[in-house]
């Protein structure tokens, strides 16, 4: 059981017995889900070790409690490590390798797991182990926030997740979960984009994550600028456990366990309390999130195996018009221009899926079944008087639903893989939407309900081939994907998708890579199935069309096995067609989804063009002689085209330059100390349209600024930097475990530019004051805006 305290610091003194941990797995070929017998297992740097029985399971004993690194071999197989493995005295440590046969010759070939390159995807993949995800100075355990440290990745000042690889918007990346596709990850998910201020996946679960940024392999579709491949834990095999975290805004329990000898599983809820802290400190929003998730795998024979996932999540926003006491007047200003412009929100959203998998001697096949469902609604009242329906300014109540099925075979044969595939996807989009704010613009208001469905399909083969004794790996792959939301997206040979990617050893642990690809993305279902009053799809009419985005990537990696250390340079180039863009605001989908709310929700069409370039450095050292470190360099440019502009202006993502630098270093007596720095170029952002914004008719309509569409991204930000502290002192005794730690979040308080707010002014009774010399107009003025702020935290964390 686990108890983490983060509000309030506690001493406690005790005596570490003497005691020794345990590790205990199991040794197997994952091509066929047979044993290996009589493979070594070694802890590193230390003399201890076992070695696997007839079935393939292994046990450790007598080691002291710390972290590991632990490598198991056999000769004819590929050696693998797993980093960073934490041994402590109340439970054994559960961890099973799998072994790949070497098709070279019959010796043993040494892969860092950690650093090892996938047959399909053989450059730009980023792992992290469950170890660095809790650890991560900054993270507050929170994946989103975690993968920031690697290359490419770029973040933003605010407190959301958005996750903005090599240049792309939010909304270009797909996550996957055991290989089940889980479209959000974040609570108060900006639909359309990925986005949200917390993500879901509780990290308790999760075993490792890849970060594949390029060279996507042909059984993913759908996404252009990552995809993200989470692994999560199997349950205890030998007894229950049982997990208890208590937090500063939320209380989380996890439990696992086996379910008779063929089934384990793991559960997990938690629940948030920020609406009491928020409404303690007078923020003018409250909200509240919920979520959960669940897997069981049950091994129905030594040939098959079902896994079932499911993650899901309840979340809900209120105001709070409660006047804070000694209010300053720019804070009295902030919290009204708050409340005009939030609306109320609830939000769920849950992904179920099953998982087979059925082994033979050369390979194996996955056959995968999912159901995801998205509901979101807002609405927002003038003056937030919900007592007149005459205040209605809009409500939007919006439904996404997917049923998924996907069939693949991968065959291993001496040297060479093979995979082919098929998938279809039958999709609902439901949406009620009512909206004053138009009016302005179109002349009309937006009163529509409609029910949309669409049908997606696709196919895919590849392959893999060694040459040269395993010096050359060359593969590559094409993909169809067709659906039926407009005319020219019906035919998959519109939306062919080929690649290929090539891997030489120029020198030992020294390799070039390259790739080039086509990779399609269908529109957000906001765009699919947007309705005029007179129910007609009208972005149907307009033949909406997959994005199409084609890529070229080039690098070096050099390996420093014996000393856990990897370097790696990776230039990009990425090429965007067919993006849809606002027929209202003239502005490219590209540049929208940094928010709250809804991408996507109006007349669109397929007519914006992109471009995002850059190259990546990476050195990264994995835990060696006590000390872990990742420091990261990227220098990127992404540029749009926007029918109210000329030309590539640059996107909304246009950092110019990332640096992040990750440390940690393990001291005597089990203390850790970590910390992580960032340094980021401003973003561009597009300014206020005063003239338009002062008008009383536009204020009200809207109840808030109007954004000047002729200046798109006209102004660019400062520079945002942020430094991120943690101390971890860890404790072993017989029967629990005792860890505290301090976590600063913004060390030296840096206080980052944002957009200045545009905000009415307002008399000693909070109502709108009329400019004097022109009666149509509000007096408006310049709020100044900025985010980041000190944050230290104290936790505690018992374990038993």
């Amino acid at each position: 059981m686990k108890f983490t305290f983060s509000i309030v610091f506690v001493f406690i003194c005790s005596l570490p017995a003497f005691s020794q941990g345990v590790i205990r797995g199991k040794i197997f070929n994952p091509v066929n889900n047979e044993a290996v017998p009589f493979a070594n297992v070694l802890l590193m740097e230390t003399e201890l070790g076992a070695i696997s029985d007839e079935n393939g399971f292994y046990e450790i004993t007598n080691i002291p409690p710390g972290l590991y690194n632990v490598r198991a071999s056999f000769v004819g197989y590929k050696t693998k490590t797993a980093y960073e493995i934490q041994v402590t005295i109340s439970k054994a440590v559960q961890l099973d390798f799998e072994l790949l046969e070497d098709a070279a010759e019959l010796n043993e070939v040494v892969v860092n797991s950690e650093f090892s390159r996938s047959e399909e995807t053989p450059l730009s993949v980023r792992k992290l182990n469950s170890n660095e995800i809790e650890r991560y100075p900054g993270g507050n355990r929170d994946i989103s926030r975690v993968i920031q440290s690697l290359p490419g990745v770029a973040s933003t000042a605010s407190f959301r997740n958005d996750i903005i690889i090599r240049g792309g918007a939010p909304n270009e990346n797909k996550f996957f979960v055991d290989e089940i596709e889980v479209p959000v990850i974040n609570h108060f998910a900006t639909q359309g984009s990925s986005g949200g201020p917390v993500g879901i996946l509780n990290v308790n679960l999760i075993k490792n994550v890849d970060l594949i940024a390029g060279g996507f392999p042909s059984n993913r579709m759908d996404a252009m600028s990552s995809f993200f491949e989470f692994s999560l834990k199997e349950g205890r095999r030998d007894k229950m456990a049982t997990q208890l975290t208590l937090g500063a805004s939320e209380l989380t329990l996890s439990n696992e366990g086996p379910i008779g000898e063929k089934t384990t599983y793991l559960v997990s809820a938690r629940r948030s309390y920020l609406q009491g802290l928020f409404r303690l400190i007078g923020l003018p929003f409250l909200p509240t999130f919920n979520d959960f998730q669940v897997k069981t795998t049950t091994k129905l024979n030594d040939k098959t195996e079902l896994t079932f996932i499911g993650v899901g999540a309840i979340d809900n926003f209120v105001l709070n018009q409660d006047v804070p006491e000694d209010e300053t007047e720019d804070e009295r200003a902030d919290r009204l221009y708050l409340l005009d412009v939030l609306p109320v929100q609830n939000q769920w959203n849950y992904t179920t899926g099953l998982k087979l998998k059925r082994f033979r001697e050369n390979g194996f096949w996955t056959f995968v079944m999912s159901r995801n469902m998205l509901n979101n609604e807002s609405y927002k009242y003038a003056g937030n008087d919900e007592s007149n329906e005459a205040n209605l300014l809009f409500r939007y109540i919006s439904q996404e639903s997917e049923n998924k099925f996907r069939a693949e075979n991968s065959i291993f044969g001496k040297g060479y893989t093979i995979k082919y595939g098929v998938n279809y996807q039958y999709s609902r989009y439901f949406i009620n939407n009512f909206d004053r704010a138009t009016l302005a613009s179109t002349g009309q208001v937006i009163d529509v309900e409609s029910k949309s469905n669409f049908n997606q399909y696709g196919a895919f083969i590849s392959g893999s081939k060694n040459f040269y004794q395993e010096r050359l790996l060359i593969s590559g792959g094409v993909r169809m994907d067709g659906a039926d939301f407009a005319s020219t997206a019906t035919n998959p040979l519109n939306q062919i998708s080929p690649r290929v990617s090539f891997s030489y050893q120029l020198k030992q642990n020294l390799y070039a890579t390259a790739n080039a690809g086509i990779y399609y993305q269908k529109p957000a279902y906001t765009v699919l199935g947007y309705q005029n009053n007179e129910g007609v799809l009208v972005n149907r009419e307009n033949d909406v069309r997959f994005i199409r985005n084609s890529q070229v990537i080039g690098g070096i990696e050099f390996l420093v096995p014996e000393k856990n250390r990897r370097f790696t340079a990776e230039a990009f180039y990425k090429r965007y067609s067919n993006y849809p863009s606002s027929v209202r605001n003239g502005i490219a989908l590209a540049n929208l989804g940094a928010d709250f709310g809804v991408i996507g929700n109006e007349p669109v069409v397929s007519n914006a063009e992109g471009k995002a370039y850059g190259i990546e450095f990476l050195a990264q050292q994995r835990l060696f002689n006590n000390f872990y470190g990742i420091a990261a360099l990227t220098l990127v440019r992404s540029v749009f085209t926007n029918p109210n502009t000329e030309g590539f202006i640059p996107s909304s993502w246009d950092n110019k330059f990332i640096v992040s630098l990750t440390a940690g270093k393990r001291f005597g007596n089990n203390w850790e100390i970590g910390g992580r720095w960032r340094f980021l170029g401003g973003t561009p952002y597009t300014p206020y349209d005063v003239e338009e914004s002062s008008l009383i008719s536009n204020w009200d309509l809207r109840g808030q600024a109007v954004l000047d569409f002729n200046q798109i991204n006209a102004v660019r930000l400062p520079a945002f930097h942020q430094l991120d502290l943690r101390i971890d002192k860890k404790y072993f005794f017989k029967n629990w475990n005792f860890n505290w730690y301090v976590d600063i979040q913004n060390a030296y308080n840096f206080k980052a530019q944002q957009p200045p707010l545009l905000v009415p002014v307002r008399d000693g009774n909070g109502d709108i004051l009329v400019d004097p010399t022109d009666p149509s107009r509000y007096q408006l003025r310049f709020l100044e805006n900025t985010a980041g702020t000190l944050l230290p935290t104290v936790g505690i964390i018992v374990e038993f």
